[in-house]
């Protein structure tokens, strides 16, 4: 096979098992961008805050139920295989859009209506539990030699994909119908878009190939044994959590969370909203993999802590320089700040977390540690609201964000001194 061939091949496999990470972030995403809608849908209350803050806690429930899908298709996949695996998520997740796309209103059916969405969270945050860390590790075990972190970084490169495609569809669907009728029913149109391209998803990843690494590996660890092999690293999927704390708040925060911010925070139209949305997600798209191929070469340390060090130095001071005045044109510099943060530690950190966690339990151990973290992450909307409300700053969610940076930077550093000193202890052979 000749070198171009090679490299077609190599894109067509990363496009293959990226895509389901496609349609999770695509549902997420437009979860957050019409959360006031579902809100009113199938979460009526009085108090609009009361009624926003239900529907922010019913798209957490989903992210509370990461780890325990973490926990049970985390073993099952390092067991039966990286390909196999990523089929069952795609399933357990189309599951959940569908529900979520076709659940009558609470007028309609009555409490049956948000039980319903909440059991499509549910499975959605199930399935997503491990689909992440299968995405991550599939790619990492088929990068070639030296370029493990900008293959791995396209994980998170297609979930920009998938903010600007449904930032579009949304902006497409402000201009084109009256916000009455996107209130009433227009919202729902992206979700059953979601569901139409399931049937393609299934296809482009029921021709992947199991990787090599994985078909090498001699022994496949038992539930039990895959148990096990996570309490002795305890440690270090400790330090994972934390490492992915700082990635999944300032995720949520500059996509999800941005048109809601934008329209009740700032007041500004949903429509310029969801244009710095789309500008973000493709500045994303742009940075996570020149920050993968960076690490390849001057290492991951080096990135992470000069992100993190930024982000506690400037993230509140530009929030508030925002709040101060919102226009357009500040949201979207302050936003696009915040994305260069966000992707150039997290194209560094994906992949540092995939090379941490041993092999035997590499899909378990790194989705345990992202489901753990995103769970807190995936709050970012309630707490950001909770915050604002609590303390009438409208900047606070910079708190948060720093908070998280601080996380970051503790465990980057915790991390690289348990491994290196577990270098030192592994006898030379030479």
């Amino acid at each position: 096979m000749d070198a171009t061939a090679a490299r077609h091949g190599k894109f067509r496999t990363v496009v293959q098992v990226t895509s389901g990470n496609f349609l999770e972030m695509f549902d997420f995403f437009l979860f957050g961008v019409y959360a006031s809608h579902i809100a009113s849908t199938f979460f009526p209350n009085a108090s609009e805050y009361a009624s926003l803050m239900q529907t922010f806690l019913s798209f957490a429930a989903g992210f509370a139920m990461r780890p325990i899908g973490a926990l049970v298709l985390g073993p099952y996949i390092d067991r039966i295989g990286r390909r196999k695996g990523l089929i069952v998520t795609l399933g357990i997740m189309a599951w959940g859009t569908i529900l979520i796309a076709f659940t009558p209103g609470y007028a309609t059916i009555g409490l049956a209506a948000p039980l319903l969405v909440l059991i499509g969270r549910l499975l959605q945050g199930f399935s997503a539990g491990v689909e992440l860390g299968g995405v991550s590790v599939y790619l990492s075990e088929m990068a070639t030699p030296g370029h493990k972190g900008f293959y791995v970084a396209w994980q998170s490169a297609s979930q920009q994909i998938a903010i600007v495609v449904a930032a579009l569809i949304g902006f497409a669907l402000s201009k084109l119908m009256k916000p009455a009728d996107v209130a009433d029913w227009g919202w729902r149109i992206p979700f059953v878009v979601g569901c139409l391209i399931v049937p393609l998803l299934f296809i482009l990843r029921r021709s992947l190939q199991e990787t090599e690494e994985f078909l090498a590996r001699v022994h496949r660890p038992s539930f039990s044994e895959n148990i096990r092999t996570l309490a002795v690293n305890s440690l270090l999927v400790i330090g994972g959590i934390g490492m992915v704390v700082m990635t999944t708040v300032s995720f949520y925060l500059i996509t999800v969370y941005t048109p809601t911010f934008g329209k009740n925070v700032l007041k500004l139209a949903e429509s310029d909203s969801l244009l710095v949305t789309i500008a973000v997600g493709a500045s994303n798209f742009i940075w996570l993999p020149i920050s993968g191929a960076l690490s390849d070469r001057i290492g991951r340390r080096p990135i992470l802590v000069a992100t993190t060090l930024l982000a506690l130095v400037t993230v509140y001071p530009a929030l508030s320089w925002l709040v101060n005045g919102p226009t357009f044109g500040k949201m979207l510099l302050v936003e696009l700040w915040l994305s260069a943060i966000y992707a150039w530690y997290n194209g560094a950190m994906v992949v540092a977390l995939t090379e941490v966690i041993p092999a035997s339990v590499r899909t378990s151990g790194f989705s345990l540690a992202y489901s753990l973290a995103t769970t807190l992450g995936g709050s970012s909307l309630a707490i950001s609201t909770w915050l604002i409300a609590q303390t009438g700053d409208n900047a606070s969610p910079g708190f948060w964000m720093s908070f998280a940076a601080l996380c970051g930077l503790a465990a980057t550093l915790f991390v690289y001194a348990v491994g290196k000193s577990r270098q030192a202890a592994v006898p030379s052979r030479a």
